[in-house]
């Protein structure tokens, strides 16, 4: 406070704008602590049907990090690194062998190679993004809830999913985005993602797993306009310990608000990007 009330202390002063401070602070907390979410008609479960987004930069790099040039300087902006936060509790526990794979990755993210699923980010080569990463790409994608799934369709590459709430299963076959098995804890929904093929990242800076990993989602809603997200990973292939990322995700609002088209096809890049599919070292 810049100044004090008549007769007030400075001590009290300080007291008072601390006080201040605190209760600003704390009343949106409290006031997402006290949310209930509509109730989605027929059952106790939250409503979580809407079109949603990710804010942030997630989809770079999950760690934190600055903004960093294109790896393939032809590309120009289109492909530079905006600066951003992190979403993850601390830095990912690798085992030394995969933080050095990591780095490879990095360094061979902008490389597309259709034939090699093991070189360059995935989602450049317009494979299914895999859970969590679908979440947190740049594009809308909407929850379809039911009393028993849940379908949630991604704007990226119409990739879809589907959440069984009842009747779980193991999946029968390993694919890019996996199986999921839902179910209702108060009124988070907790996801169990199983069934990986490992050949996903987590983000375009090489961050990856292998086939051995285990995604745990939890979808919390907080206020009418957004859920906690929040994700546990685990692969003992790779990680030395279970680790987590956290992030808000955002009901769009806008009245023109829909999950659009965005057709990205596979083994297209040589085509249409030339020499720039497989630059130089």
């Amino acid at each position: 406070m810049s100044e004090r009330l008549p007769g007030m202390t400075r001590g009290a002063a300080a007291a008072l704008a601390a006080a201040i401070v605190a209760v600003a602070v704390a009343w949106p907390a409290a006031q997402a602590d006290d949310y209930r979410a509509p109730r989605l008609p027929g059952t106790d479960s939250p409503d979580l049907n809407g079109i949603w987004q990710a804010l942030g930069t997630a989809h770079w790099d999950i760690e934190d990090h600055v903004a960093q040039p294109p790896a393939v300087l032809e590309m120009g902006a289109l492909a530079a690194v905006p600066a951003g936060h992190g979403v993850v509790d601390g830095a990912i526990p690798y085992q030394p062998w995969a933080a050095a794979r990591k780095l490879e990755n990095f360094e061979q993210r902008m490389v597309v190679d259709p034939w090699n699923r093991e070189i360059g980010d995935p989602e450049v080569k317009c494979y299914l993004p895999g859970v969590p990463r679908a979440t947190y790409l740049p594009y809308p994608f909407q929850i379809v809830q039911g009393t028993d799934e849940i379908t949630i369709a991604y704007e990226f590459s119409s990739a879809t999913r589907i959440i069984h709430l009842a009747d779980h299963e193991e999946p029968a076959i390993d694919s890019w985005m996996g199986w999921s098995n839902g179910r209702w804890d108060g009124d988070t929904l907790v996801v169990d993602v199983t069934g990986f093929n490992g050949l996903t990242w987590f983000d375009r800076a090489g961050n990856f797993h292998s086939d051995a990993l285990h995604v745990v989602e939890r979808y919390t809603p907080r206020t009418p306009y957004h859920l906690d997200y929040e994700v546990t990973l685990e692969d003992p292939n790779v990680f030395e310990r279970p680790w987590t990322m956290r992030m808000p995700l955002y009901r769009r609002m806008d009245a023109k608000a829909q999950v659009m088209d965005f057709r990205c096809l596979e083994f297209v890049e040589p085509l249409l990007l030339g020499s720039l599919s497989n630059p130089a070292p």
